[in-house]
């Protein structure tokens, strides 16, 4: 089994991958635990949960952001991101004891087919969630996204995607491109 994580620091989407596709998906929410060490403490407590259901061989993460670039993250936070990848790989290395491996998120999506249309109105992440959405539907296994029921305002009742599926569909599109490039 191969596991592959999106690393936030408000949420880290994962998904097990064997040679026939994939096999389960899910995130970790951080939102409220406050402070790198508890939020790594929460990470590792997750990560040993899924792999005592399943035997993992590697771990291929979604590769640091490299370069500012205006209007989106602080260089501040991108440090942050940045220790706490760092942070949650060592755990992959030691507490699991696999090899951890990195993509580039523009290698994953130009691997995949994955193609951003920077003119739409759609925001990256929304845009790939839906080619995963479309994609997925050629696997085994169906990913089951997170909705929820807004409870006031004025959508009050309608279903929205939690900010998580897009999580989840980051770590897809990593583990797609990793058995891609294994071939």
């Amino acid at each position: 089994m191969i596991l592959t994580l999106d690393i936030s620091t408000s949420c880290t989407g994962w998904c097990l991958f064997d040679e026939n596709g994939l096999r389960d998906t899910g995130y970790i929410d951080l939102s409220k635990h406050k402070g790198m060490y508890e939020k790594a403490g929460r990470v590792k407590a997750e990560l040993l949960k899924i792999t005592n259901k399943s035997i993992v061989n590697k771990v291929v993460v979604e590769e640091n952001l490299q370069a500012f670039r205006p209007g989106l993250s602080s260089a501040k936070t991108l440090m942050t991101l940045a220790q706490f990848n760092g942070v949650v790989r060592w755990i992959c290395h030691s507490d699991l004891k696999v090899e951890v491996d990195s993509v580039n998120v523009n290698t994953a999506r130009k691997t995949v087919g994955l193609k951003i249309d920077r003119k739409s109105k759609k925001k990256t992440k929304e845009q790939v969630w839906e080619w995963v959405k479309t994609t997925n539907d050629s696997d085994k296994v169906k990913i089951v996204w997170p909705y929820k029921i807004l409870k006031s305002g004025p959508n009050k009742g309608k279903t929205r995607l939690c900010n998580e599926a897009y999580d989840m569909a980051d770590a897809y599109v990593i583990g797609k491109c990793h058995f891609l490039l294994k071939k």
